[in-house]
């Protein structure tokens, strides 16, 4: 069976205001979509919506595994998605090469990652020393780590030089190309070809 992610005439309110109604998309392995739109759009809320963070007021969310399986429980779907939001979940006693270390028991070879998004160098360095962009290298090796085929991305640009931002669009290039999707709200084009879904607007 091949991945997908079937989004059904979605509906999201918060604070009493309809944020988006009605939306539906189906996207399938090797997609990948630029969500845009300005500020309280509810670009946030759809990528939380779709993790299962946050139930709506109308419609459903499938995801297709490669396996065959649906899941529309938000708690199943919680558990097959990669997350990378505004917070990076950066342990500050911790070095990133203990956190990799930590991550990689649960996932796979923390090693690995350190070299992809520039962290060897910082291996021995405790969380609480890095940078703003270092840490958002941290969460996008982390990110990679989980195997996980669909990735929900919260301003990956976020913190990030130059550089950093040409390693967000390879990862995100060589996800879909190994058969993966990723939706990504950003308010600056990652340089990845794909859809663009907007939001609150033209």
């Amino acid at each position: 069976m091949t991945l997908a992610l079937d989004i059904d005439k979605l509906t999201c309110v918060r604070a009493h205001r309809v944020l988006f109604e009605a939306l539906s998309l189906v996207l399938t392995a090797g997609a990948f979509v630029s969500l845009q739109g300005p500020n309280g759009a509810g670009k946030t809320s759809l990528l939380r919506i779709i993790a299962g963070f946050l139930t709506p007021a109308a419609g459903i969310v499938r995801i297709r595994t490669e396996t065959g399986a649906i899941l529309t429980d938000g708690e199943d779907r919680a558990r097959a998605v990669g997350w990378l939001g505004h917070q990076d979940a950066v342990k500050l006693q911790l070095t990133v090469g203990e956190q990799l270390s930590f991550w990689s028991k649960l996932y796979g070879d923390g090693a690995a990652a350190l070299a992809p998004f520039g962290l060897a160098p910082l291996a021995e360095v405790p969380g609480q020393f890095l940078s703003a962009g270092q840490k958002r290298r941290l969460a996008l090796a982390r990110l990679t780590l989980t195997k996980r085929k669909l990735w929900l991305l919260d301003e990956p640009l976020a913190a990030l030089d130059a550089a950093g931002k040409v390693l967000v669009a390879q990862s995100v290039r060589a996800h879909c190309a190994a058969g993966g999707i990723a939706i990504a709200a950003t308010h600056e084009p990652l340089g990845v070809d794909g859809l663009t879904l907007h939001l609150g607007g033209p």
